[in-house]
């Protein structure tokens, strides 16, 4: 189902991944490749090991069995200095933004260049402002505390630190959660930009219809341990699985012309 497989080059490769809770078994033999330039959604029942998946990938939770590979680097057996320096080529945006509350926006945004870059004092101020324009914010917004920030503006300051030390890859947990449409939309053109125009690889849990029919090129579904479906949004609404056809239930008439793109443009 894949679109062009094994085209591009894999920046995220898990092989044989078997996750488990005691006697729950939340991954059981997963297989996942993610492309370089390619912006994919994952998405799953209560349950399915989104978020678990993403922190594995990212080395902060290891798995009982099975490899993971991102950008090259095998995260649960490379040594220490490999590690860190392929920590400093990936993003990670929390569900909940996840600022440290007692540093305010600039401070935040600061802590990555802070821990994996050696930046000159009187580079940092610059530095921090050009992240948070990237993430649509303006430079007075440094100053603020996490505290004092709508949930919109929250994320975009989370999704600043994530792109402080200019990573390859982006990785996002329901970024658009507990935003109101407006909002969550832009939020979504944001990561697309991020993708389309920089050239970031994009993979992001998330359970919003309109992020998946609008700019996700391809989507992943997780269930009863392994991946249930991956493709394009049209082909995971063909696929006649349960919770698939549940999930996608008010979305499954396509407009024969609408193409490739799932939002129709």
């Amino acid at each position: 189902m894949r679109p062009n497989p094994g085209a591009e080059e894999a920046v995220v490769e898990v092989r044989g991944l078997v996750t488990r809770f005691g006697a729950q078994t939340v991954h059981d033999g997963l297989d996942l490749r993610i492309g370089r330039g390619e912006l994919v959604a994952l998405i799953g029942g209560s349950g399915s090991g989104k978020s678990v998946l993403l922190r594995e990938i990212l080395g902060l939770h290891r798995p009982s069995a099975g490899t993971v590979h991102l950008l090259g680097t095998d995260m649960w057996h490379a040594g220490a200095d490999e590690l860190a320096a392929t920590r400093r080529r990936f993003g990670m945006m929390f569900q909940e933004g996840a600022l440290f509350s007692s540093l305010d926006v600039a401070g935040n945004v600061a802590t990555p260049l802070h821990e994996h870059a050696d930046v000159p004092p009187a580079l940092l101020p610059r530095l921090v402002n050009l992240r948070l324009a990237l993430a649509g914010l303006g430079p007075e917004v440094g100053a603020k505390m996490p505290a004092q920030l709508s949930g919109g503006m929250k994320k975009r300051a989370a999704l600043a630190r994530a792109l402080a030390l200019e990573p390859e890859v982006l990785f996002l947990d329901e970024p658009t959660s507990g935003l109101d449409p407006i909002t969550a939309r832009a939020f979504d053109e944001l990561i697309a930009f991020l993708n389309r125009d920089l050239g970031l690889t994009v993979l992001m849990a998330t359970h919003d219809l309109d992020t998946l029919l609008s700019i996700a090129g391809r989507i992943v579904v997780l269930g009863g341990g392994r991946v249930l479906a991956d493709g394009t949004a049209e082909q995971v609404m063909a696929v006649q699985e349960r919770w698939i056809q549940s999930y996608f239930a008010s979305r499954l008439t396509v407009p024969a012309d609408r193409g490739t793109r799932p939002d129709g443009a």
